[in-house]
């Protein structure tokens, strides 16, 4: 079938960027309320589970910019085709040779949740080329208007280098003014010629790239469960003060000071863990409706 045409339908109502933050505004406003979300905020971060997240970024990223890279001239793509400014595969790279060291391929874990994630990637770069506009919009604008955010949330939470060591992921050199070029990427979107079913279908695949996040966070809260129940936390909740050390295999760690609060961790755990790895995707994604 044939999704795109030359022209318009004159009977979709508003641009495309408009209908995407439409169609996925009520997710947007469930995730905005979570406790979750304000519990992000306070920078309960371990070191353990960002790791784990900026693994599975890297494999996310590694199949989106392969793909984007496929269908650079695609008319259904090409015209929001951004990527000094917006790829962050390099970037992941640097920050988890940071954090696991020169051998950090062989090391860092890709869940099941997240070849499924990959697995969508590669089916729509090279069998429905029109939606991945949808996975681009969802990643790339979320992570330019949450990034600055998150960044100082982990960097003060890990005890990270001021001089951005392990945060190059949240670092876009190539974007003066995220606000203008957020406009720029919007109308470019919006210029991509398709009729209502391609739309309709571009909308549909936002709502799954949400989902599609959603189940690796979830993946990885309960991977981060197992590892806590095999002895990795302490019996309280610490309070962390600590820096980071290199350790004798180029693991990144942190040097971490506890105090004991009396209060059992059965629960909080798991509490603070979906905190760190949901808050994570939700700040991200809920910074798409920013400015």
């Amino acid at each position: 079938m044939d999704t795109l045409s030359s022209h318009s339908d004159s009977s979709t109502s508003g641009d495309l960027s408009e209908l995407l933050k439409e169609a996925t505004k009520e997710v947007h406003e469930q995730a905005e309320n979570t406790e979750f979300m304000r519990n992000f905020q306070k920078g309960l971060v371990s070191l353990h589970e960002f790791k784990m997240v900026m693994s599975s970024l890297y494999f996310v990223y590694e199949a989106l910019e392969a793909e984007i890279e496929r269908n650079k001239d695609n008319p259904v793509f090409s015209p929001v085709f951004f990527p000094l400014e917006l790829h962050r595969k390099d970037a992941l790279e640097q920050d988890l040779e940071y954090f696991y060291g020169p051998q950090w391929r062989k090391k860092i874990p890709c869940p099941q949740s997240t070849k499924n994630y990959v697995s969508r990637l590669r089916h729509v770069g090279q069998k429905e080329p029109e939606l991945l506009v949808a996975h681009a919009y969802t990643r790339y604008l979320g992570d330019l208007s949450g990034g600055q955010v998150l960044k100082k949330i982990a960097q003060k939470a890990l005890q990270l280098p001021v001089t951005g060591e392990g945060l190059a992921f949240f670092t876009f050199d190539n974007v003066t003014n995220a606000t203008k070029f957020k406009q720029l990427y919007r109308s470019r979107m919006n210029s991509i010629e398709m009729n209502v079913a391609a739309k309709n279908r571009i909308l549909n695949e936002a709502k799954t790239a949400f989902l599609l996040n959603v189940k690796v966070f979830e993946e990885l809260q309960i991977l981060s469960t197992a590892k806590s129940q095999e002895g990795l936390d302490k019996p309280d909740i610490p309070t962390l003060r600590s820096r980071t050390q290199n350790t004798a295999n180029g693991d990144v760690q942190l040097k971490t000071e506890y105090r004991q609060t009396g209060v059992s961790t059965k629960n909080n755990s798991t509490f603070i863990r979906w905190t760190v790895i949901v808050g994570c995707a939700l700040v991200a994604l809920a910074a798409l409706y920013i400015s």
